[in-house]
């Protein structure tokens, strides 16, 4: 299976730290240490059985990629230290890194979350997965996702999101990305499980300053394509500072 990573955004949410620090690289506590959000959700996917990745970033997000980029003269340094628990940490992860086949691809202009995961066309071979690295869904199971589905998840307040109107049985009917007046308190979750047929939706979608995924999934379903709405619990939205701090506050003791 391919997993597309978002992470081109601006984070305009997140300012001013997020003017230097990508905010997918904010860090959060994971099993007792603190990684940036992109790796928890890297290594989640790599522990079920994911193992190409096709990683969208923006030209001021090079930070991600030096990342992902094993350093082993650093990890001979912690080593030559004594820093044993540091090292074994890094080399954990830099094994799931040269296990894995990862893609980097720029996004030049923040023209919207469906023009980055129409970059990743020439990379895509049939079915993939489409991750917004600003979310971690805490108890993920990419099993439960059959093609041309998403996970939701109920809010309070769902003007923010894209909003979701679904039968009893999980059957979209329709999408709508941050409307004022929402029909609707069941929100999009920014993890799905497209086939190819989304690339050719998004290119005939009319847009002025941003394409948004949600108008190509709004295009399928007017052509008749059916998509599921899996709905998960213990989701935390860490591309907003509400979001950031209360993950925190919950995981730190």
């Amino acid at each position: 299976m391919q997993a597309v990573i978002t992470a081109a955004g601006l984070g305009t949410r997140m300012l001013p730290i997020s003017k230097e620090i990508p905010k997918e690289m904010l860090p959060i506590p994971n099993n007792g240490e603190l990684k940036p959000i992109i790796q928890v959700i890297f290594e989640q996917l790599y522990d079920q059985g994911v193992r190409e990745f096709i990683i969208v970033v923006s030209k001021s997000k090079r930070a991600i990629e030096d990342y992902f980029t094993p350093d082993y003269y650093f990890l001979e340094y912690l080593e030559s230290e004594g820093k044993t628990k540091q090292a074994n940490s890094l080399r954990n992860f830099y094994k799931k890194i040269e296990e894995s086949n990862i893609v980097f691809l720029t996004q030049y202009e923040p023209k919207g979350f469906g023009d980055a995961v129409l970059r990743t066309e020439p990379y895509v071979r049939d079915e993939f997965l489409v991750i917004a690295a600003d979310t971690l869904v805490y108890d993920l199971n990419i099993k439960l996702m059959i093609t041309n589905s998403f996970l939701v998840t109920e809010v309070e307040d769902p003007r923010p999101y894209g909003v979701v109107i679904a039968d009893k049985d999980g059957r979209v009917i329709d999408v709508e990305e941050k409307p004022k007046v929402p029909n609707s308190n069941l929100i999009i979750v920014p993890y799905y499980y497209f086939d190819k047929r989304i690339f050719q939706a998004l290119k005939e979608v009319r847009f002025q300053k941003e394409l948004q995924l949600t108008d190509g999934i709004k295009n399928l379903i007017r052509k008749g394509v059916n998509f599921r709405a899996i709905k998960v619990n213990n989701v935390y939205d860490l591309g907003n500072f509400e979001g950031y701090v209360n993950y925190l506050k919950g995981h730190i003791k």
